[in-house]
């Protein structure tokens, strides 16, 4: 299991990633923005099938809340296939100022959706932390 200092150095690099490759984007010509795109859900779907996979060793021990995260998480798969589906039609200027609204306000969902899981991974790795104060001195008394 990867240290839990490790997830969260690699959580703030990859938050750091995110708020680059906006800014670059914004400057970018659309060719550029699509190879971002294609590597961001690349990106996404191989984040999404290690947590899965994490999810499966878990096995039998799996929490309610950690089986409920898995539905969560293939939700999220469906959700990006379908969005690879719709980005392939093309649109006309009405549909696409409609779809970037729409695309935002999804944008602006899934980082508030982050900041809430950072918020619950502290959580976590404080009760982690406090759960293994108490294994220690259980040791020791």
């Amino acid at each position: 299991m990867t240290p839990l200092s490790e997830q969260l150095a690699e959580l703030s690099v990859r938050a750091k990633g995110a708020e680059n490759a906006f800014a670059a984007a914004k400057k970018e010509a659309r060719d550029k923005i699509d190879a971002r795109r294609a590597e961001a859900l690349s990106a996404a779907k191989t984040a999404v099938e290690k947590v899965n996979q994490k999810i499966k060793l878990a096995g039998e021990s799996a929490t309610r809340d950690t089986k409920a995260l898995q539905a969560k998480i293939t939700a999220d798969v469906n959700a990006l296939k379908a969005h690879v589906a719709k980005a392939k039609h093309g649109l006309d200027v009405k549909l696409a100022e409609e779809r970037a609204e729409l695309l935002e306000s999804d944008a602006g969902f899934a980082i508030d959706y982050a900041i809430a899981s950072v918020e619950q991974a502290q959580l976590a790795v404080l009760d982690a932390i406090d759960a293994r104060f108490a294994a220690d001195q259980a040791k020791r008394g």
